[in-house]
């Protein structure tokens, strides 16, 4: 949350002269709500099994860049689909989100202390997003440019 995922993702579709498409994007088009407003209607599962559906739309869809929300990672069956694809992780620090989001946004698994919660969940999905990531690029104190041009140079990427 807030690491920067949308931005380096069109950042790098931009570079590399491909596509870009956001699973969590996809998932408001369909359902014509936001993300927060499912959470809050149909709870976490639901979100969770339209996230899974959209996932792997995608992957089977899109060719480019593609953006997966932070919980995507948390179905063993999406981690699967994700094995042969080069996949970055991005990665911040507690205080790296709180000067970038202040942790005050709606993000509906944050709603009561943010902070406590952000790392709680980082503790338990970090080793999947690791799991799954073929680099781990850090974004605390870099630009989205900074970050892009990192992504590029551990996927071994072009540089343009």
């Amino acid at each position: 949350m807030g690491v920067g995922k949308s931005t380096v993702g069109r950042l790098l579709a931009e570079r590399l002269d491909v596509g870009y498409r956001d699973t969590d994007d996809d998932i408001v088009a369909a359902e014509g709500r936001e993300i927060s407003e499912i959470f809050v209607d149909e709870g976490e599962e639901h979100f969770r099994a339209l996230e899974k559906a959209a996932v792997a739309t995608a992957l089977t869809e899109h060719r480019g860049v593609l953006a997966l929300g932070g919980g995507a990672v948390l179905d063993a069956d999406s981690r699967a689909l994700l094995a042969p694809h080069p996949v970055v992780y991005l990665s911040m620090d507690v205080e790296e989100a709180v000067r970038r989001t202040g942790l005050n946004v709606a993000r509906p698994l944050l709603a009561v202390n943010p902070r406590k919660q952000w790392r709680e969940l980082m503790e338990a999905r970090r080793h999947l997003y690791e799991e799954v990531a073929t680099a781990v690029v850090t974004t605390d104190g870099r630009t989205p440019e900074e970050v892009t041009q990192a992504a590029l140079d551990a996927l071994e990427l072009k540089k343009a």
